[in-house]
């Protein structure tokens, strides 16, 4: 599981707080990729900040993310919010792909 981190953020509803991974990427020989040749591929982070959830019909519908999940999710479909100098990214649950094992 990825180290997990504290912040003082909140989402509301079905939102979640994603601390993205580097652009840039390693390969398994040590290979580093550009992000301008990864620009096609989804996000990937880890989730710092899970909200309650969002109610239908006055029923609370239940996150299925927890704080530490390492997730895939869609490039387009994020805010992006600086908080103490870190770049974190807000977004519905879903617009989250995957989960990462």
């Amino acid at each position: 599981m990825a180290k997990t981190e504290s912040i003082a953020l909140t989402p509301l509803a079905d939102r979640v707080v994603v601390a993205p991974f580097p652009k840039d990427e390693a390969t398994a020989s040590g290979i580093l990729i550009p992000a301008s040749l990864t620009r096609d591929k989804p996000e990937r982070g880890t989730v710092v900040a899970v909200g309650p959830g969002r109610y239908d019909d006055g029923d609370l519908l239940p996150m299925s993310l927890v704080v530490g999940d390492v997730v895939l999710f869609s490039k387009y479909g994020y805010d992006e919010i600086k908080l103490d100098g870190k770049e974190y990214f807000i977004l519905p649950e879903s617009q989250v792909l995957a989960k990462i094992q």
